[in-house]
C-alpha cells in the first residue's frame, strides 16, 4: 500500500510539473515579437520603461537594450499592436521610433535622464 501511494504521490506531482504553462514552448508562439528604437541612454531609462511597460494590456515581456538602444516586446497581438506599443512608449517620454516623446512626460523623467537627454533623439546604430 506505501508504495501504491508513493507512486501515485509522484504520478500526480510529475504531472503538476508537465502541465506548468511556463515551461510549455508552444506558448511562446502565442505571442508577437516588436523591437522600437528609442532615446534610453542610463539604467534609470531602462528601470523606467521595464517597469511601465510590462503593465501595458497584452505585454508578456519587456527588455531594455541599453547599447542598442531598443526595447523588445512580447505581446498578444489579440489584446495590443505596434502602434499602441509605440505610443505608450512616447507617454512616458522617450521616443519610440520615429514619435517623439511627450514634453509633459519628459520633464517628469528623473533629473539626470533629463540631462542625459534621455527623451531626445538618438542616431540610429
Amino acid at each position: 500500500m506505501k508504495t501504491f501511494l508513493t507512486a501515485l504521490v509522484l504520478a500526480i506531482t510529475t504531472a503538476g510539473f508537465a502541465q506548468d504553462p511556463s515551461v510549455d514552448p508552444s506558448d511562446r508562439k502565442k505571442f508577437a515579437e516588436l523591437d522600437i528604437h528609442t532615446s534610453t541612454v542610463c539604467d534609470m531609462c531602462e528601470k523606467t520603461i521595464e517597469e511601465n511597460m510590462i503593465y501595458e494590456k497584452g505585454v508578456k515581456s519587456v527588455t531594455v537594450d541599453l547599447a542598442t538602444n531598443s526595447i523588445h516586446l512580447e505581446y498578444d497581438a489579440k489584446k495590443t499592436d505596434p502602434d499602441k506599443l509605440r505610443l505608450a512608449v512616447t507617454k512616458l517620454g522617450y521616443y519610440a521610433d520615429d514619435l517623439p516623446g511627450d514634453p509633459i512626460a519628459f520633464k517628469g523623467l528623473p533629473a539626470c535622464c533629463q540631462k542625459e537627454g534621455c527623451g531626445k533623439p538618438v542616431e540610429k546604430k
